[in-house]
C-alpha cells in the first residue's frame, strides 16, 4: 500500500528532540510514555509507513542512557482488566512488556503498583514479581487527587509514596494501558528527587493527538475514535494560544490537569518550566508525514473501523451505546459515511444475494474480492483463499485445498474435538496450504502472496471468532464486522 509517513526521518528527529529535553533538565528526565511503545498498530494504520515498533526503535538509540519503569494500577489488577488488542490481562502484559524491553537491550529497573490501598490482589502480584527478582514499589491513593494540591505536594501525599531508585539520565515511564497513573508516578518522583537534592525534569511522549495538525484533521479525529471508550476530546490548547499566539492541539485531560500541574511544579521548584500542556510534549510525528492525502484516507478508514468496533462491543455487552454514538458523530465530523469503505457495500450485497454470511476485501490495485460461507469453509478462510489466488494469478475455479483433504480435518474437529462448526478456520486453511506447498506450485505461489494483504481493508457481515480475528490482525488487514452473530 502507499506510504504517507517517513519512518527514517521520524527515528532521527524524535531521538534528537528527546536528547535536547534531557539536556534542558540537567541530565535527569522522567519521560511519560503515552500510547504503546511497540505493537502500535493504530499509529501504523493511520500513518502508513509508521512501523508498529518505531518508538521502541527510536528509543533504542538512547538505550545506554535509559531505563524503564513499568506502571500498573492496583484497580486494574483487582478487576483483571484486559488489553483488548492482545486479549491478555494488564498484569500479564507487565511481564510481557518487561521481557520484550529486555530483549531489545533496555534496562527495566522496576514495576510500580499505583492506586494502592491494601488490595490483596496487588499484594499477591507484588509477591509474584519479587519471586521473579523484580523490584516493586507501591504508590498510594491520595485523597482529592489531582485537585488537592496542598496534600499532594506534601509528605502525606507524594512524600508517602515509595521512592523509585533510578540510575540513568532518561527514565521512561510506561504502562499496559491508559489510566494506570504514569503522570502521577513521574510527578511523585520529581517531588522525592527534589527532597534528595536532585533537580529532575518531566516530559510527555504522546503520539496522538498530533499537536501540529489541525483540530479536525482525519488523523486527529481517528485518535478520538480510538479512545471513544475513554471519552477523550481533542481541543485547541488555550494555554499555548495565550502564551505564544499559536494554535496547537491537545486533548481534554491534559488541558484540564494543566493548572494543577502548574501549581505542583511551582510547589516543587518555585516555577513551572512549561507554559502549556503542549510544551510538555516531545512529539515530532506531525513533521514526518510525507503524503497527507494517504494519511487522511487511512485515517478515514480507521474511523469507520472504530465505529464497527464500538458496534461489536455493544452487541457483546462490553460497553454502552455512548461509545457507538460518539464514533457515529466522529464519522459526521470527518464528513464520511460507510460507503467510503468499499468492502462494506460489496460484502453486504453478496450477503443479500446469497442469504449467507459473506466477506469482501479491497486489494492494493483496488480490486474487490468477495467470499461466502460454504459447507467446507467459513467466509474468512474462503476470503483469504480467493484473495491470494487472485494475487497469484490462479484461476478462481482452481481448488487449492482438495475436498478429500478438508473432510478428514472436519472429521477431527466434529467427531474427536466435539466442535459444532465443521467449517475450517483461517489458521487451519493456512496450515493445510503450507503442507501442500511443498509439492504443489499453486499453493506455494498463493502462500507467497499473503504478505501483500498487509494494509488491505476487509469487511464481514458477521462477527468473527477469536481465531479468525487474530489471523487477520497478524496479516495486517484492517477488519470491520457487522454486529451479527455467526449462523
Amino acid at each position: 500500500m502507499k506510504k504517507g509517513f517517513d519512518n527514517d526521518k521520524y527515528l532521527k528527529i524524535q531521538s534528537e528532540h528527546i536528547k535536547e529535553r534531557i539536556a534542558k533538565f540537567g541530565n535527569k528526565l522522567y519521560l511519560e510514555l503515552g500510547g504503546k511503545l511497540f505493537d502500535d498498530y493504530h499509529a501504523s494504520r493511520v500513518l502508513p509507513g509508521f512501523q508498529p515498533d518505531s518508538k521502541l526503535r527510536m528509543l533504542s538509540q538512547l538505550s545506554d542512557h535509559a531505563e524503564i519503569v513499568i506502571v500498573i494500577s492496583a484497580r486494574d489488577i483487582e478487576k483483571n482488566k484486559v488489553r483488548q488488542d492482545l486479549g491478555i490481562t494488564y498484569d500479564m502484559d507487565v511481564l510481557r512488556l518487561r521481557e520484550a524491553f529486555m530483549g531489545r537491550g533496555f534496562l527495566v529497573s522496576s514495576v510500580v503498583i499505583t492506586h494502592y490501598n491494601g488490595q490483596s490482589s496487588a499484594d499477591a502480584f507484588r509477591s509474584r514479581l519479587e519471586r521473579l527478582g523484580i523490584t516493586t514499589y507501591y504508590h498510594y491513593t491520595i485523597d482529592g487527587y489531582p485537585t488537592n494540591v496542598a496534600l499532594i505536594d506534601s509528605d502525606e501525599g507524594f512524600g508517602k509514596n515509595d521512592y523509585i531508585r533510578t540510575t540513568r539520565p532518561l527514565v521512561i515511564v510506561t504502562a499496559p494501558g491508559p489510566g494506570s497513573g504514569k503522570m502521577a508516578v513521574c510527578l511523585s518522583q520529581l517531588y522525592n528527587e527534589h527532597k534528595r537534592g536532585v533537580e529532575a525534569g518531566y516530559a510527555k511522549f504522546e503520539t496522538f493527538p498530533v499537536w501540529s495538525l489541525p483540530l479536525k484533521h482525519p488523523v486527529n479525529i481517528a485518535y478520538e475514535a480510538a479512545t471513544a471508550d475513554l471519552n477523550d476530546v481533542n481541543m485547541i490548547d488555550p494555554f499555548h494560544l495565550e502564551a505564544y499566539g499559536k494554535t496547537a492541539i491537545n486533548y481534554n485531560r491534559d488541558i484540564e490537569i494543566f493548572p494543577v500541574l502548574n501549581a505542583l511544579f511551582e510547589g516543587i521548584y518555585g516555577e513551572n518550566p512549561y507554559k502549556s500542556p503542549t510544551d510538555m510534549g516531545v512529539n515530532m510525528v506531525g513533521f514526518c508525514i510525507s503524503d497527507d492525502e494517504v494519511c487522511c484516507d487511512a485515517s478515514r478508514n480507521e474511523i469507520i473501523l472504530r465505529y464497527f468496533t464500538a458496534l461489536n462491543r455493544f452487541a457483546n455487552g462490553e460497553s454502552n451505546d455512548s461509545e457507538v454514538n460518539k464514533t457515529a458523530l466522529l464519522l459526521k465530523q470527518a464528513k464520511i459515511d460507510l460507503s467510503y469503505r468499499k468492502p462494506i457495500g460489496a460484502a453486504r450485497k453478496r450477503a443479500e444475494e446469497s442469504d449467507l454470511p459473506c466477506a469482501a476485501i479491497e486489494l492494493p490495485d483496488g480490486t474487490i474480492i468477495t467470499s461466502s460461507t460454504s459447507d467446507l469453509l467459513g467466509p474468512s478462510a474462503a476470503l483469504i483463499l480467493n484473495a491470494v489466488k487472485y494475487l497469484a494469478g490462479i484461476d478462481h475455479d482452481v481448488k487449492l485445498i482438495p475436498q478429500h483433504m478438508i473432510e478428514p480435518i472436519q472429521h477431527t474437529k466434529t467427531q474427536l474435538l466435539r466442535s459444532n462448526n465443521p467449517r475450517l478456520h483461517t489458521d487451519e486453511v493456512l496450515v493445510a496450504l503450507s503442507v501442500l506447498s511443498t509439492h504443489d506450485e499453486n499453493c506455494r505461489r498463493a502462500l507467497e502472496k499473503l504478505s501483500e494483504l498487509r494494509g488491505c481493508q476487509a469487511h464481514f457481515t458477521v462477527m468473527l471468532g477469536e481465531v479468525d480475528n487474530k489471523i487477520f490482525k497478524k496479516l495486517g488487514v484492517g477488519l470491520t464486522c457487522d454486529p451479527a452473530k455467526k449462523r
